[in-house]
């Protein structure tokens, strides 16, 4: 074995005793005889900066913040406290600086743990560094960007505006274009109030300090690594030319070239193969209205021992061919398209080492980018997926008194053996469930489907559900009794979990998602709700679910290929309610209430049983 591998190896497992030395801190409100003093004292800085009483359902909020990066729980308690709007407003900001600030020092404590250990090459040490130095300036214009597009600008537009925000916004030309004059699905610009109007900034023009600094840092790095040789993966070349690419799309002032640059940046990105590979602003989850593209950064390094995901790549391919058959007819250029960037994805299992950015306001379980279908279309995709980062944090989290008084005894045990039980089993679930979503982004899309179908701005909002519905139907086209179970235990589960992000904006196409699956899995028989949950595995309900999910993928397939608008399959399950998504059925209603209800009260007590 080379030392390459060597080190890669010992890198990985520097990279997980970490992160379940993280997933260890939230045993501080769990076990009365484990004490950690720096966290604790971090702890009660933020406790006593906004007068916070020390109690575990606080702690605990704060644990979720700083171990798994989620400010629900938090906004739950603060509103629990009677805090007001703009209280919480103000503790949630300082609470992604408070996070970001003890993720950097610990980011830094591993670098130099590696460069002591004298682990990797001289580039890969460099590159270690310097995606280091520029994450740090990314977070810092993160809490900008957020603090102006989503707290600022987007409330003003829906005071101004209502639910006529994208009418008015493509009414006056304010989505960027592409070559051809079409408006774009994302955006790497904001809106500022010129003269009683609205025009259009680039990021390097409205966040000027910010950009410049981050420039600056790619600079740093692109000369170091030039001084560098990597003769273990040869990608020093390939590298170079995508922070080159960075660096200039992020330096990029005119409106016109930003897609281009943009685009450019992911041309050469998907020339990087190496085991150690950065991620960059791909993903446009937060802002609903212009899909400004959020400041992810990380590095991401895949596990030496994986080797893939065949079974659910096949299951996928089989299923959606077959389907095709069914529905497609005329639409053969989307097959071709579809068949082939499924064979060209390149699939990198694995565990964010380093994060940034956005990422601090949350990471993925797994990811298939880019997203820009043009460049797809030239280079394909590739697949991330953290599957060993997933469990570790399923089972570091402490067990609540929601899940038991929601699910009861046996379910919360059930679900339990299936996290600590056989790791074989909950992997083939997670490539299943997980990865199975993330090809089934890749189906039934056109090049430009997502512009058409975001007319009224909710695609997002159906485009989880497809995914995951995607990988769900491939395996029932071609089940495994060994994971039978477990496959439903989990969408259960999840399915549930989801409801507790009503109110969580930049999550709301997850939370959509799960007002569907419900749907299904109540009018299956699954579930049943009156005053209590009953829950109902059997095999006849089991094969009632198996044909709700077909059908409804069916339809779901046609709409995609008619490139209807996203909101006419999302109102046959949801319609609002006081701004918020809510189930039109009425006991899948009546549940999400009194879910809802319980997570407001109960959704921070850590369950003594």
């Amino acid at each position: 074995m080379d030392k390459f591998v060597r080190d890669l190896e010992e890198f990985y497992q520097l990279v997980s005793k970490r992160d379940r030395e993280l997933g260890e801190l939230y045993r501080i409100v769990e076990d009365e005889n484990y004490t950690n003093k720096t966290v604790e004292k971090y702890i009660n800085v933020f406790l006593d900066k906004f007068g916070l009483k020390n109690s575990k359902e606080i702690v605990l909020a704060l644990l979720t913040r700083l171990v798994g990066l989620r400010d629900e729980q938090l906004i739950q308690t603060l509103n629990k406290e009677n805090r007001n709007e703009e209280e919480i407003q103000e503790i949630v900001s300082y609470s992604y600086i408070w996070s970001r600030d003890f993720h950097i020092k610990r980011f830094q404590e591993f670098i130099d743990e590696v460069v002591s250990k004298k682990l990797l090459n001289g580039f890969y040490i460099e590159l270690l560094k310097g995606v280091h130095k520029t994450g740090v300036a990314i977070s810092k214009w993160q809490y900008q960007w957020h603090r102006y597009i989503i707290q600022i600008l987007n409330p003003s537009l829906k005071l101004k505006y209502k639910d006529d925000v994208i009418s008015f916004l493509r009414k006056n030309s304010l989505f960027e274009t592409d070559k051809n004059g079409n408006f774009t699905d994302r955006s790497y610009t904001v809106l500022t109030e010129d003269n009683g109007r609205y025009v259009m900034v680039a990021y390097a023009e409205f966040f000027k300090e910010n950009v410049d600094e981050v420039v600056c840092e790619l600079d740093n790095l692109i000369k170091m690594l030039e001084k560098e040789e990597d003769e273990d993966t040869q990608q020093k070349g390939v590298y170079i030319d995508y922070f080159k690419a960075l660096k200039d799309a992020f330096g990029e002032k005119e409106i016109k070239n930003l897609l281009l640059r943009w685009q450019e940046v992911d041309r050469k990105w998907m020339k990087v193969t190496s085991p150690l590979q950065t991620g960059h602003p791909l993903e446009y989850y937060e802002d609903h209205y212009r899909k400004s593209v959020a400041l992810e950064w990380d590095l991401r390094v895949s596990n030496p021992k994986n080797l893939g995901a065949n079974d659910t790549y096949n299951s996928i391919l089989f299923m959606f061919k077959k389907l095709f058959v069914e529905v497609g007819e005329g639409k053969e250029s989307i097959l071709q398209r579809v068949v082939e960037n499924l064979q060209r994805v390149q699939l990198y299992i694995g565990r964010p080492a380093l994060y940034y950015g956005a990422e601090f306001n949350g990471l993925f379980s797994a990811q298939v980018v880019p997203n820009d279908e043009t460049v797809t279309k030239e280079e394909g995709k590739k697949i991330f997926a953290f599957a060993d980062n997933v469990l570790d944090s399923q089972r570091a989290k402490p067990s609540l008194k929601l899940d038991r008084v929601v699910f009861g005894n046996n379910f919360v045990k059930e679900y339990r053996d299936f996290i600590f039980g056989d790791e074989d089993i909950w992997h083939k679930v997670y490539e299943t469930s997980t990865i199975g979503h993330e090809f089934g982004h890749m189906l039934w899309l056109d090049n430009d489907s997502e512009v058409v179908m975001n007319k009224s701005g909710v695609f997002k909002n159906i485009e989880e559900f497809k995914a995951t519905t995607g990988g769900l139907v491939a395996f029932f086209m071609n089940e495994s009794d060994e994971i039978k179970k477990y496959i439903l235990l989990d969408l259960i589960k999840r399915s549930v979990g989801l409801i507790a992000w009503m109110k969580t904006g930049e999550v709301e196409p997850y939370y959509c998602e799960g007002l569907i699956h419900l749907n299904g899995l109540f009018e299956s028989g699954v579930l049943y709700f009156e005053n209590t949950l009953k829950i109902d595995m059997s095999t006849e309900v089991y094969e009632k679910l198996k044909q709700w999910y077909i059908k409804t993928y069916r339809e779901l397939a046609l709409c995609y290929l008619e490139k209807k608008d996203a909101k006419e399959f999302l109102d046959m399950f949801t319609c609002k309610e006081n701004d918020v998504y809510m189930p039109k059925e009425k006991m899948v209603y009546n549940f999400v209430k009194y879910y809802w209800s319980l997570y407001q009260d109960i959704g921070r007590e850590i369950d003594t049983q």
